[in-house]
């Protein structure tokens, strides 16, 4: 087997072990900064809605959107899809692991843990993947967009996806302490 076919398959048994992770959202600390209030970020991350194509999340004050999602358990991200049209969709997307309390003023003080230039075939859907070392254990992810397509002042995003597995983890309370004897 050629290197680039073993490379193939070991990608495509990563990807069959991926699931969406939008079970894996906790909802009530996912924030997004300077969305159109009427095209808020539900519009693309949420279920039934992202499947809507009349709807959309939308910048308000210029071109960027900071949006920060927490997990409610560690998750392994390995590819995002971010759907937008071919104008206003976002272009120059910086994925940022583990960092709260992210703002406009801040953001580019951390290195970000990946950055994706989006093609008009990821605007349509195809999924980019991930510098997976990067993303093994994450509690939450921030997504800086930054610029779109055409530089104008509104960025639409329709859907977001993330792909990933969850981390199993032990739980340290469980553990009974070995006493020294």
């Amino acid at each position: 087997m050629s290197t680039e076919s073993a490379a193939a398959a070991a990608a495509s048994a990563i990807l069959r072990n991926q699931v969406d992770l939008l079970d894996f959202i906790d909802w009530a600390g996912v924030e997004c900064l300077n969305q159109n209030t009427a095209h808020p970020f539900p519009n693309a991350l949420k279920q039934g809605y992202r499947e809507d194509e009349g709807l959309n999340l939308e910048s308000d004050a210029d071109e960027q959107l900071l949006v920060y999602i927490p997990f409610t358990q560690v998750i392994k991200l390995h590819s995002i899809v971010i759907k937008g049209p071919e104008d206003e969709g976002p272009q120059t997307v910086k994925l940022y692991t583990n960092k709260e309390h992210m703002g406009f003023s801040n953001v580019s003080d951390f290195p970000p843990s990946d950055t994706l230039t989006l093609s008009p075939e990821n605007l349509q859907g195809k999924p980019v993947v991930l510098k997976y070392v990067k993303f093994q254990n994450v509690r939450s992810l921030t997504i800086f967009i930054e610029d779109n397509q055409s530089g104008s002042d509104i960025t639409k995003v329709q859907k977001i996806i993330l792909h990933g597995s969850t981390v199993e983890t032990t739980d340290m309370k469980g553990l009974k302490k070995i006493e020294d004897h």
